[in-house]
């Protein structure tokens, strides 16, 4: 007979793994991976992987053959080694043609700008029992062009999107399986929010993230959630400028850095300046669909990386969005030079701290096939702000500054392009969908 003590952690068990039920994770890269870890601990009944085919996943599916369906996640951080760990997937889909109608969540572990796609390829109208779609990586109204996909299944499929994926992971650089990635930190913070606000589904969401020791605050709106990502609002000025540019799309090794001052790196007081622009144009569209927008700086410091407050007051970083748009501007460049290093690292014995912005650019390079291949970095960025300035024409709302970053970043693609030959990248750099998605979410914002 079981004593109590076992029959309490029996419940728990049971209780996690009726949090997910049978769960697919679509998309099999390193954020994948970590996340299949994680939910092997215990949250699902069945776990299972499937990504589009490619020689990739010819790749990946041989491998999982040779060692038993065992993905493998290694983390940095000692303090986090529990965050570690392997999993046994029950089920590989090499493509989509043949899942079967077993799952209950799905995991979209894909960059947002294919989430059209997936879900398409996925016909989702075939798999009865799913009740709850998850957005690990989403863009600003990711939520609702997924949502414009469910037809008649909108009801029943609840659609949550994080702000953000919670940690930063890449394949294990000391393994050559494509099977094991490495964590290098964890986010202190994520946000959350659903496509049903009454749902207890967040929750266990929550729960989830809180059992990895980040914190999970569950939002409004799906959308109010996707706009707390920083990079949104970071990414652009710093990357897409004329100085950047050149780093990522010559093929010399680049000698600069991307959180630097000028002429290290691209910070000057005009990024600066286009990042507070940028910031500006974007919490008038999140006003627009009925958010609430981010205080910018206090993003930055309490969720992401803080300063010392002897640099950055308090009161400075709450009452940042009251201030002046010159005052706004000193204040984030304060932020950006107290970071060149991190401020909260133990000095060497020559008294240097750790060289915290001392981040190399990844630029472009080319595939197996001898195609040049854009790094995701300005790439994403640039697609994400294309799709925020259609939905603000459709508002009506001006963005001069986001329009600029869109025209450096084109023209100098067009220049790479030109340089290079057409036929020198993959065929889908030069497949936009945009427009489309624009319409998706529009629609379906119009018809809540």
């Amino acid at each position: 007979m079981k004593n109590q003590g076992s029959m309490i952690v029996d419940n728990l068990s049971v209780a996690r793994e009726q949090s997910f039920g049978s769960t697919l994770i679509v998309g099999a890269g390193p954020a994948a991976i970590q996340v299949a870890v994680h939910l092997g601990k215990g949250w699902c009944t069945q776990l299972g992987v499937i990504n589009r085919q490619s020689p990739h996943t010819t790749q990946l599916k041989k491998e999982l053959e040779q060692g038993d369906y065992i993905l493998k996640a290694n983390v940095q951080d000692e303090k986090k080694r529990h965050l570690a760990g392997a999993v046994r997937l029950d089920q590989f889909y090499e493509g989509f043609e043949t899942i079967e109608d077993r799952w209950d969540t799905l995991i979209l572990c894909t960059p947002s700008d294919s989430y059209i796609e997936v879900i398409r390829e996925l016909s989702l109208d075939r798999l009865s029992r799913l009740g709850t779609i998850l957005l690990i990586s989403p863009s600003i109204g990711s939520n609702l062009l997924v949502r414009s996909e469910l037809g008649q299944a909108k009801e029943r499929i609840e659609v949550i999107s994080f702000s953000t994926y919670y940690a930063a992971t890449k394949l294990d650089p000391q393994e050559t399986s494509i099977l094991v990635s490495y964590t290098k930190a964890f986010k202190k913070r994520v946000y959350i929010g659903s496509s049903h606000p009454l749902s207890s589904k967040v929750f266990e969401v929550q729960r989830l993230m809180e059992s990895l020791g980040i914190q999970c605050t569950i939002d409004r709106s799906p959308l109010e959630a996707e706009s707390k990502s920083i990079t949104t609002y970071v990414h652009p000025p710093l990357f897409m400028n004329e100085f950047s540019l050149r780093e990522i799309f010559q093929t010399e090794k680049s000698k600069k850095f991307m959180y630097k001052l000028y002429p290290e790196g691209p910070i000057t007081q005009h990024t600066i300046r286009e990042m507070l622009h940028l910031w500006k144009e974007i919490s008038a569209l999140i006003l627009s669909f009925g958010g609430n927008p981010i205080n910018l700086l206090k993003f930055l410091n309490d969720d992401n990386y803080p300063v010392h407050e002897t640099t950055l007051s308090r009161e400075d970083i709450e009452g940042f969005t009251r201030f002046e748009s010159i005052k706004q501007e000193y204040l984030l460049y304060i932020r950006y030079t107290s970071i060149l290093i991190d401020p909260f690292s133990t000095p060497d014995e020559n008294g240097r701290y750790f060289d915290f912005s001392a981040v190399p650019f990844k630029q472009i390079s080319q595939d197996q096939q001898g195609k040049w291949i854009l790094p995701r970095i300005p790439y994403e960025d640039y697609k994400k702000l294309k799709l925020l300035y259609g939905l603000a024409q459709k508002m009506n709302l001006p963005m001069p500054q986001t329009e600029e970053l869109m025209k450096r970043f084109e023209k100098a693609f067009s220049e790479l392009v030109s340089s290079r030959g057409r036929d020198s990248f993959p065929s889908s750099l030069f497949q936009d969908t945009t427009q489309d998605e624009i319409e998706a979410i529009w629609s379906e914002w119009r018809e809540q």
